[in-house]
């Protein structure tokens, strides 16, 4: 795998696109408009595009869908989606309840965490990341309660404005809390890692994001190579992962 700035030559390949961790949000107009002009000008060019996770920097409920920030967005990948690029999306720590409304607006197909996809003859696993980051145990904790249906269930019965207000203030105690913690405890667990790529039959590839850490790890585990790429953020500088038959590539997208 090997960075680049240059725009994507796809005049005879489509390839398979991945982004993670955009966290769009109102506060950020400049990378909303860096995705915008992705979609349009990059993303359109290939076969699909899976968005594994955080997409927004927070989802409080599709009744939400509304918002002009929102719908900006959802107009995006509509148009995407029919251009004829499949779409596909992961749940991140952000976006967690996003569900079929969302989707039928963007027609947009939601993926389990983790899933196995063929790309190009080699078999590979996507996930988010957050649940790798296994030494982190208050938040697995929090993952636990949040991805419970009934917690769901009873959070998305509450009025929209106060369930932002309490997402705004789970935001700033973990930011707080991300202070107290040591940078590796925020990493992925090589054992859990290793227990996820067994479980999965030893895949050739594992993409993910979540961790803000884009890199290229190569893994030996019980006489087989594994590659596992991580996925890069959207706040300094955005990225994404093209990959076709001739192998994988990251490319830098301007923020304007």
């Amino acid at each position: 795998m090997k960075a680049s700035e240059d725009k994507l030559d796809l005049n005879t390949i489509r390839p398979e696109l991945f982004i993670s961790d955009l966290h769009l949000c109102a506060s950020r107009p400049e990378i909303t408009e860096a995705f915008l002009y992705f979609l349009k000008y990059t993303a359109v060019k290939a076969n699909a595009l899976y968005i594994l996770g955080d997409l927004f920097e927070y989802w409080a409920g599709d009744d939400d869908i509304d918002d002009i920030q929102h719908q900006t967005t959802i107009h995006a990948l509509r148009d995407l989606a029919n251009s004829g690029v499949k779409l596909y999306l992961m749940h991140g720590n952000r976006d967690f309840l996003i569900s079929s409304e969302f989707c039928r607006a963007t027609n947009i197909s939601l993926l389990q965490d983790p899933t196995i996809i063929d790309l190009h003859g080699q078999k590979v696993l996507l996930t988010h990341g957050d649940n790798l980051c296994t030494d982190d145990v208050a938040y697995q904790d929090f993952r636990k309660l949040v991805r419970d249906v009934k917690w769901q269930t009873d959070f998305l019965s509450l009025p929209l404005a106060t369930r932002k207000n309490e997402i705004q203030t789970i935001r700033i105690r973990s930011e707080h809390e991300k202070l107290q913690k040591s940078s590796e405890i925020m990493d992925v667990n090589n054992n859990a890692v290793n227990d996820l790529l067994k479980k999965y039959n030893y895949p050739n590839m594992l993409i993910h994001g979540h961790t803000h850490r884009p890199n290229i790890h190569a893994i030996q585990l019980d006489g087989r190579n594994i590659t596992r790429l991580v996925l890069g953020d959207w706040y300094e500088q955005g990225s994404y992962l093209s990959c076709d038959q001739n192998g994988c590539n990251a490319i830098k997208v301007n923020v304007f």
